[in-house]
């Protein structure tokens, strides 16, 4: 367990790292969609000669509000909304075809939300096949969804799976239910047990629960049983993540509790550190930031063979370096620029009806940003990254490096003369060692609250 002392020291609110420069710092006033354009034409090639692209859907709807949830969603009892959001989805789709400079061969897709088994699996089938109609699909694929048990139907994962998704993801969060409660997740044990053991019936190579620490109410009791329950489903992927308290950014949905109800600190870590090593006497191996995998899922054998791949769809094995988004909110990757929708359904809607592109920001990344980005990313996926002479005359990343002595001291990490890894206790804080490198962070300290914690 990571010594009491180190975790009150390097307990500071900072980023995830899902992209490097992180949203609060994109240069937005330098960026036009231009721009951001070119830098799809000059990566799409390259990636849909290899390895093919990867497509992120954002559904946003929901039916009720989860008080912990961070997403960008939009609560709902209309199901009406469906088929023309998918019009939009189709409409943006078929503008971003004839943009690309040909065909696209595409090996991943996500749907996330929101709760993407609030529609209808006719719906789902017609947004799927209207997205793959005019494009090649690259070998091997991995399409895969985010669900919520309450919602999802043998029918949802039956008509997926015949249209190539082979992984899904469940909401767990947490079994306790008191915790439920109080973050309005209310969803017993069975029910995830039932959707489990469909989605194996039907062929799913890849079951993912998503589990939260540090949820309010929430005990070292509560995830010893939470773990317990989920090592009788063994599901092929885990990923156990810290709660992020943002209620200045995310508003009312995160202040059904208050911060008195929440486990901190070292009382915060201790639940994970926990979680870890039942986990780990399971069969299960860290692969990455609080994520874990047993030996036969292709995300393990992605970070065996240096693939591992993280952005804004977290921990991946697919390695395109173009992600296209689609839907309100989502954000694209063309390695050397992001671009984000629209973040409101109407304002995305209106947009995608008056035949504009629905990019409202984004952020060109210059030579300084895509090389601590390389560095940042191979930390996140490797725990190490290495360097030659002319990173090395790169002021930012030179300064970088000289801020890591006390990390050094403090057992974190460790120095060769062109490689830094990060030490097994320094695992639990990989996102401080990150923000050591991180230039734009260092020269805009914020003035107010805009991350989270990161332990």
């Amino acid at each position: 367990m990571a010594d009491h002392a180190l975790i009150k020291k390097y307990d500071v609110p900072g980023p995830r790292y899902t992209s490097y420069p992180t949203v609060p710092y994109w240069n937005t006033d330098d960026f036009s969609v231009a721009r951001w354009e070119e830098t799809v034409e000059r990566v799409f090639r390259e990636c849909n000669d290899s390895d093919g692209i990867s497509v992120y859907i954002h559904l946003p709807f929901c039916e009720s509000l989860c008080t912990f949830c961070g997403c960008t969603k939009r609560i709902t009892r209309n199901h009406d909304v469906e088929s023309p959001y998918i019009d939009n989805l189709l409409a943006e789709w078929s503008a971003r075809l004839a943009d690309f400079p040909g065909r696209p061969r595409v090996s991943e897709i996500h749907l996330g939300g929101g709760t993407p088994t609030f529609f209808a699996p006719d719906n789902l089938k017609r947004l799927i096949e209207g997205l793959l109609a005019e494009t090649d699909k690259a070998e091997p694929t991995e399409f895969g969804f985010e669900a919520h048990p309450n919602s999802t139907t043998e029918a949802h994962l039956r008509t997926l799976r015949e249209l190539g998704f082979s992984r899904l993801s469940l909401g767990v969060q947490e079994f306790n239910p008191q915790v439920q409660s109080m973050i309005n997740r209310i969803q017993p044990y069975e029910r995830v047990r039932e959707v489990t053991l469909a989605a194996r019936d039907l062929g799913y190579a890849s079951v993912n629960f998503d589990l939260v620490y540090g949820l309010p109410a929430q005990t070292p009791a509560c995830v010893e049983d939470t773990i317990s329950k989920v090592e009788t489903l063994m599901p092929d992927r885990i990923a156990f993540y810290s709660y992020a308290h943002v209620p200045w950014i995310r508003g009312i949905g995160q202040r059904k509790f208050s911060e008195s109800d929440l486990p901190r600190g070292a009382e915060k870590r201790r639940l994970y550190e926990m979680g870890r090593e039942r986990l780990e006497q399971a069969g299960y191996c860290e692969v990455g930031m609080d994520h874990f995998a047993l030996e036969h899922d292709s995300l393990y054998g992605a970070m065996l063979d240096g693939r591992l791949h993280r952005n804004f769809m977290g921990y991946t094995n697919a390695t395109s370096r173009l992600m296209v988004g689609l839907g309100m909110s989502s954000i694209s990757d063309s390695w050397y620029g992001f671009a984000q929708n629209e973040k409101k359904v109407e304002t995305y809607s209106a947009a995608i009806s008056e035949g504009r592109t629905p990019v409202f920001r984004g952020h060109i990344l210059d030579d300084e940003d895509l090389l601590l980005r390389r560095h940042i990313l191979n930390l996140m996926c490797r725990f190490e990254t290495t360097w030659g002479k002319e990173d090395l005359a790169v002021p930012a990343f030179s300064e970088g490096l000289s801020r890591l002595d006390e990390m050094a001291a403090d057992g974190l990490v460790e120095f060769e003369s062109n490689a830094l890894r990060i030490l097994p206790v320094g695992r639990a804080f990989i996102r401080n060692v990150c923000m050591v490198l991180d230039a734009r962070l260092w020269r805009h300290q914020p003035d107010s609250r805009i991350f989270s914690q990161v332990i």
